[in-house]
């Protein structure tokens, strides 16, 4: 029997497990995750009636990869929608007071966080002819070409501050958010690129229920979703289908190429030795880089480069009567330029029920970034402190958590600077010298959980290719 290794038992290595399991059944698979628990850094902890997750709080359904994924681990009936609220209600914290993101042109009209001069250059975004330079193009200067700088310092910041925990003007558009430039390029106008996107996302619904079957995603705006009970759910499904072949707290030190019918040789720390037809390289960049030390320093070296952000989650309760700004939406962002104690407050219990007893309200603040890192050296005590004060001053408080709980990832989250598309290139012709080596993981083509699924979905189909053709 055909025997595949996947080291690295995060959310896309056991998708590539899971999917490899159904791709090819003939298949042999070992998971292999250094980690006591699989699934990475998605983690939901309940303590003293509060539920709180420790990486993503939700995924969206801008594609059908994780809608899928949940069906074909019979979980749809147990997914929950973000509030109506939380996917209208956004805000940024600056000049000392939250603002209200825009919702729309009536709201770009409005709007406080931009000046007369900063809302024409962004409402005439649709009508600029701008042509992008000839090489990588930062976040930053593609919104500041686009639609003004004030739009950047702004817009562009609280997006990348969101969702990388980054600075616009390091990481590359062309790696961080590739659709925009697909956007201006295909459509002229990013404007009519979310316009076009959106009639094609209701086109698709439509069609997909004239031929009775389930859309590939609903029609009408993106949501969020997650699971009553967080989602631990969906990582604890993968591993139950999976069963034994996943073997936590199994560290790999290394990977050489073999003679005979098994390619490859994978060593762990323990002295253990795997024999494998293929092998997939699913762990963090730094991991990746370790392991294939011995075996090709130049990729190691190339992988080992790609930088991560430092994170500290801070959780805290509140007793609801303590909290009169607590309305109904997502939460807030504190651009990075503004170099405050928070990069974000997530209003968790508005976004999703059940996350607080109740009575009580769940926030969830992001502190350090690139810009920050050294807070995720502070004791908890001044973090929690820090954080306290920073949702007294948005949020008005009266009174003290309650709760608290405090997680740190020293490799958060990978940031695609400038550059980075062209170090994938070197890093695909270097492993295209392995046969068999796959390289996956949130830190190449994307971070978001749906990045991670389809990723996975696609190297799973590659590897069974592969051992089929051997």
């Amino acid at each position: 029997m055909p025997h595949v290794v996947v080291v690295g038992g995060g959310l896309t290595g056991l998708t590539v497990a899971f999917r490899l399991k159904q791709f090819a059944p003939s298949v042999s698979v070992t998971v292999l995750e250094s980690c006591a628990r699989p699934g990475g850094n998605i983690q939901t902890e309940e303590q003293d009636g509060f539920r709180v997750e420790h990486g993503p709080n939700g995924f969206l359904d801008r594609t059908p990869a994780v809608p899928q994924l949940v069906s074909a681990l019979g979980l749809t009936d147990r997914l929950i929608a973000a509030s109506e609220g939380s996917r209208k209600n956004r805000y940024v914290f600056v000049r000392d007071k939250l603002r209200k993101l825009p919702g729309g042109p009536f709201g770009l009209l409005t709007t406080t966080l931009l000046s007369f001069r900063g809302k024409l250059a962004l409402l005439s975004e649709p009508w600029r002819k701008s042509k992008p330079p000839e090489g990588d193009e930062s976040v930053h200067e593609f919104v500041t070409r686009r639609a003004g700088k004030e739009a950047a310092d702004i817009f562009a910041d609280a997006l990348v501050t969101g969702i990388h925990g980054g600075d616009p003007a390091l990481l590359s558009v062309a790696a961080a958010f590739p659709r925009l430039p697909v956007m201006e390029r295909e459509a002229g106008s990013i404007v009519r690129g979310f316009m076009r996107a959106a009639k094609k996302r209701k086109q698709d619904a439509q069609d997909a229920e004239r031929r009775g079957v389930s859309p590939p995603v609903p029609a009408g705006p993106m949501k969020m979703w997650s699971f009553r009970a967080g989602l631990q759910v969906l990582i604890d499904s993968l591993a139950n289908h999976l069963g034994d072949v996943v073997k936590c707290g199994t560290s790999v030190r290394s990977l050489s190429a073999t003679e005979g019918p098994t390619r490859w040789t994978v060593r762990g720390e323990s002295g253990d030795v795997w024999n494998a037809d293929a092998v997939v390289l699913a762990c963090p960049a730094n991991e990746q880089g370790a392991i294939l030390a011995e075996l090709n320093p130049k990729l190691a070296e190339e992988i080992s480069a790609i930088p991560y952000n430092r994170i500290a989650v801070v959780a805290l309760g509140y007793r609801r009567e303590h909290c009169p700004g607590a309305g109904d939406g997502f939460g807030y962002i504190a651009p990075q330029n503004t170099r405050r104690d928070v990069l974000g407050v997530q209003w968790c219990s508005s976004i999703f029920p059940d996350r607080a007893p109740e009575g009580f309200v769940l926030w969830r603040a992001l502190c350090g970034g690139v810009h920050r890192a050294e807070q995720v050296d502070w004791p908890d005590d001044q973090l929690a402190k820090a954080v306290h004060a920073e949702i007294k001053l948005a949020m008005g408080v009266t009174g003290e958590p309650v709760f608290r709980k405090i997680v740190r990832w020293n490799r958060a989250i990978p940031q695609y600077v400038i550059g980075h598309l062209e170090r994938l290139a070197r890093i695909d012709a270097l492993a295209s010298n392995h046969p068999g080596l796959f390289l996956t993981g949130n830190a190449y083509r994307g971070v978001a959980m749906s990045d991670c699924v389809e990723q996975g979905e696609a190297i799973a189909a590659k590897v069974a290719t592969f051992v089929d053709g051997k």
